[in-house]
């Protein structure tokens, strides 16, 4: 093969795995909004006054920390939000249940426990407040 084709193709396939990267990268923390009709019932989890933010992490996960770090802290400053933490390796009939296929994968609950949005991977803060500030205006 001509040096020159093969250096073609491997730039061709470097530039779209690049593109595929930073289309996966641009999906991860984004909001996904849901509305289950009927309230959920997690063992062990109580449902806060206003929003409850379930995250399913693992043991090994980077961006589980940082994002555990980022829902303590809203947890902390917004009165009526909680934030619970399960590791899918303890609990994995919940992550079977929720379809959790990546960790952190957050599921904001309201006050009655109907699951309103959904969030794979990594937390974005100011979206998620606004996603907080939409669910408690709509309560």
């Amino acid at each position: 093969m001509d040096p020159l084709v093969a250096l073609g193709v491997v730039g061709a396939l470097v530039a779209l795995a690049t593109v595929l990267g930073v289309a996966w990268r641009r999906g991860q923390g984004r909001i996904r909004r849901t509305s289950t009709a009927d309230a959920v019932v997690i063992d062990g989890v109580e449902l806060a006054s206003e929003a409850t933010l379930v995250q399913f992490s693992s043991e090994y996960c980077t961006p589980c920390r940082a994002t555990a770090r980022v829902l303590d802290e809203l947890a902390a400053t917004r009165e009526g939000v909680a934030h619970v933490e399960l590791d899918v390796a303890e609990r994995p009939e919940l992550a079977a249940r929720f379809d959790i296929l990546q960790t952190p994968t957050t599921l904001v609950l309201d006050r009655t426990g109907r699951i309103r949005a959904r969030i794979g991977g990594a937390v974005r803060r100011e979206a998620l407040l606004a996603e907080l500030d939409r669910l408690t205006v709509a309560a």
